[in-house]
């Protein structure tokens, strides 16, 4: 009888203690470890993001001067050329023919000037011995000066001529990258044929748009005027396709003063140097114009979630018991972080772990430091 009542104690301890595991399972599935943030109040810089297109500071497009075949290309696409360069050579030999012709008819017109000169001197010998009339005279006068128009009009068909043969050579208006080519050697060109374009990329144009809200903001509501909204911004940075930051920063040079009637936005220009030459035509990124708020609550954007419209955190109380809260915060921000205007003071500690997701109102929690 004794053994059996042995027994039964064993198991009833057995039971006693897997209870308790389980209490100690379900507390820790009731409490568990989330990253907690406390608020701090410190001076913010939010970055305002523009989506931008970058163009050289001076985009020229190349276009031939006359009509003829292409018989050269004599660069690549992406190359660096300087000014003066052959960039592309047309067909020379009827151009070449036309200077021959030109030069050769200057010769025949300059004989004639020569025949008409000696006419007129020998008839001007007879009109002063009386031996010739003055109309006489006259008449190898007019046919000198004849002569010599004519002798005009040959040269300057010669420099026309020496001027299209100098077009057949195109060469590189100004330093820069050379953009597409689509037209290949044995092509067709005329003075519509847009052959290239050349950026001149010592510095890069960055172009972006401001709507009306941030045109009022910038202007302090008309306060001032846009060339001093201008001069009182700070430096910009270019972020790059990839997410990088571009290490040379920018300045915002002029702003449009009127708005796009279709966009309802106005055109600003920023301009960033280009040393290396990395910056090409054609690239997009982020133009971040910076804006310091002092003494602000800033916290991540993931410690919040929103219910109609409100933005709420979780706060966690010295029990380390969640409750959600809302907030109100300002419209500036970078994607990442908040600045909160209301409904939070500094010292408080809020969830930035599984916010939305496994964090529910009244939670106890294990709070961790956010990393």
């Amino acid at each position: 009888m004794k053994y059996i009542v042995l027994i039964s104690g064993l198991a009833l301890s057995s039971l006693v203690y897997t209870g308790c595991k389980k209490n100690e399972t379900v507390q820790q599935q009731q409490a568990p470890e989330l990253a907690v943030l406390t608020v701090g109040e410190s001076d913010a810089v939010i970055n305002t993001e523009f989506p931008c297109t970058l163009e050289g500071e001076n985009d020229v497009e190349i276009r031939p001067q006359i009509s003829g075949f292409l018989t050269k290309v004599c660069v690549t696409e992406g190359q660096t050329v300087t000014r003066g360069q052959v960039l592309f050579q047309i067909d020379q030999v009827a151009l070449q023919a036309a200077v021959d012709a030109a030069a050769a008819q200057v010769q025949v017109a300059q004989a004639n000037v020569n025949t008409a000169q000696t006419n007129a001197n020998n008839n001007k010998i007879l009109l002063d011995k009386n031996i010739i009339g003055a109309p006489a005279y006259q008449t190898s006068v007019d046919a000198l000066n004849s002569a010599k128009a004519l002798l005009n009009q040959a040269n300057a068909n010669l420099v026309s001529a020496r001027k299209n043969l100098s077009y057949s050579t195109v060469t590189a208006p100004v330093s820069g990258v050379v953009g597409t080519i689509d037209y290949k050697e044995g092509t067709l060109v005329s003075p519509s044929t847009l052959l290239t374009i050349l950026s001149n990329n010592g510095d890069m144009q960055a172009l972006i748009s401001l709507n009306e809200k941030e045109l009022l903001a910038l202007t302090n509501n008309g306060s001032r005027t846009i060339k001093q909204a201008i001069d009182s911004l700070p430096p910009v940075q270019l972020q790059l396709a990839n997410g990088e930051i571009y290490g040379q920063p920018g300045r915002i040079v002029s702003i449009s003063g009127v708005l796009d009637p279709n966009t309802g936005s106005a055109q600003a220009k920023a301009i960033f140097p280009n040393p290396s030459g990395m910056l090409r035509s054609g690239n997009t990124g982020k133009v971040l114009l910076p804006n310091t708020f002092d003494a602000s609550l800033l916290i991540p954007q993931n410690a919040t979630f929103e219910i109609q419209d409100m933005k709420f955190v979780y706060v966690v109380n010295d029990s380390s018991v969640v409750t959600q809260r809302p907030i109100q915060i300002s419209q500036n921000n970078d994607g990442k972080n908040y600045i909160v205007t209301q409904g939070l003071k500094p010292g408080e500690r809020i969830v930035v772990e599984g916010v939305g997701i496994s964090v529910k109102d009244g939670m106890k929690i294990t709070p961790k430091a956010n990393h």
